[in-house]
């Protein structure tokens, strides 16, 4: 159990550490996630390239090298113009949010559902579509909003397992005196 608890005390303190830095640098950690999604192309590109030449027949062949050549340009355009892909991030995002959004006010007005369950849809649903009007019209403030997101959110997550790890350490003796 002792490995247990270390593991997570240095995950949780990985993760305050993590959400610190992306809160106090959200422009930096918006820069992260690009060079990561290029990473991620690059490595799909490889992965494309790899199933192509496994395959049987010409077909499969040239479409998984035409996909490897896609990947290779998503990776090359988000390292060399990484403001224009975290702006696309966001923007897909910001539809996402609107997607969202409209369908949880539709279903908020679909039977079957009790009052306080629409209220709740309709209210979910209505702040969705707000954040896709606001990361559609200011999606540089969008994305630097998500890296704060995130950083707030691996602050939790790491104080967290902290808490998670300190009840366990609690929860060991006990456990040992049976």
């Amino acid at each position: 159990m002792k490995n247990l608890d270390s593991t997570l005390i240095w995950r949780g303190l990985l993760a305050i550490l993590v959400g610190v830095i992306a809160v106090a640098w959200p422009g930096i950690t918006v820069g992260a996630f690009v060079i990561l999604f290029a990473v991620y192309a690059f490595l799909a590109a490889g992965l494309d390239a790899m199933r192509a030449f496994q395959s049987q027949s010409a077909g499969p062949v040239a479409g998984r090298l035409v996909l490897a050549l896609l990947d290779v340009a998503a990776g090359v355009v988000a390292l060399v113009w990484p403001d224009i892909t975290a702006l696309a991030l966001t923007l897909l995002i910001a539809v996402w949010a609107f997607v969202i959004g409209f369908l949880e006010v539709f279903f908020a007005f679909s039977a079957g559902e009790s009052a306080g369950e629409r209220a709740l849809l309709g209210l979910t649903g209505l702040i969705s579509v707000a954040l896709g009007v606001v990361f559609a019209i200011r999606p540089d403030v969008g994305a630097i909003t998500i890296a704060e997101v995130f950083g707030l959110f691996s602050i939790v997550a790491g104080i967290s397992t902290l808490v998670l790890s300190a009840n366990l350490r609690s929860v060991t003796p006990s456990l040992a005196g049976r």
